[in-house]
């Protein structure tokens, strides 16, 4: 999270735009950025069983990462390809990666206009709110209709950071365990989101490479890009004149 933060940074400096692509190892929990830890989650039983978690720089709701393809893009936002207004850079962003899962035999596919119909919330006035794979919005991806992708922006002054993960497998229904819930109420929300959630397991196995998608994107991409293999994080996919980006660890 400190890498996409620094990616963001970037952009607010006017670095050329960046999609970096990446996986949590080990699985681990991320929040959204005004979510608090404490509020959402077990923190004694994160601790005792070894799940770590962190707070994302962009907004959104709890996610348990494991089995998926994770992907943060970052730009000014003035690019003229990546930036502008939040709807336009946020369905640019997500048609993207429809076009490569679909180049990949997944048929994935833009949420209807008029919304998807989220499932029934399970929380109370003090309790977690819904994980974020619980509904889709507008511009989110779904497959059928199962939410496949979950994604947030946040947006500063000059810049934008997206952030994103497709799911691959069951792995994210993990969360319902780290909520700071009743056993029963952890289960209603581990069914309503096996219910509201796809996978893209049927088409690409529950881990397939990371490189495998790198390829679709950048066949979608063509040669106004470039991929560079980078320690922080598999691969970045830039701007055909960008230098290569490592963020050094803090």
């Amino acid at each position: 999270m400190r890498r996409d933060a620094a990616l963001l940074g970037a952009a607010e400096l006017g670095a050329e735009p960046v999609l970096r692509l990446f996986g949590f190892v080990p699985p681990g929990i991320t929040l959204g950025l005004s979510q608090d830890p404490a509020r959402e989650l077990d923190l004694a039983r994160c601790a005792a069983d070894g799940v770590p978690w962190a707070v994302r720089p962009t907004g959104g709701r709890a996610i348990f990462h494991a089995q998926e393809w994770t992907y943060a893009l970052a730009a000014p936002l003035d690019d003229h390809d990546w930036g502008g207004r939040l709807r336009d850079s946020y369905a640019r962003t997500s048609a993207l990666i429809i076009r490569s899962l679909l180049r990949l035999g997944v048929p994935a596919a833009f949420a209807p206009r008029t919304g998807h119909e989220p499932p029934p919330r399970v929380r109370s006035l003090s309790g977690p709110a819904a994980p974020c794979f619980a509904s889709a919005a507008r511009h989110e991806v779904l497959l059928g209709d199962g939410k496949l992708v979950g994604s947030a922006q946040r947006r500063t002054a000059r810049g934008l950071l997206q952030q994103g993960s497709v799911l691959l497998g069951p792995g994210h229904l993990r969360l319902a365990d780290y909520l700071p819930l009743p056993e029963p109420q952890r289960q209603r929300v581990r069914t309503a989101l096996a219910r509201a959630t796809a996978t893209a397991a049927p088409w690409l196995g529950i881990e397939p490479p990371l490189e495998r998608w790198a390829d679709a994107l950048i066949a979608e991409l063509g040669a106004r890009s470039r991929r560079t293999d980078a320690a922080a994080g598999a691969f970045l996919l830039t701007g055909p004149t960008s230098d290569s980006y490592t963020a050094p660890a803090v």
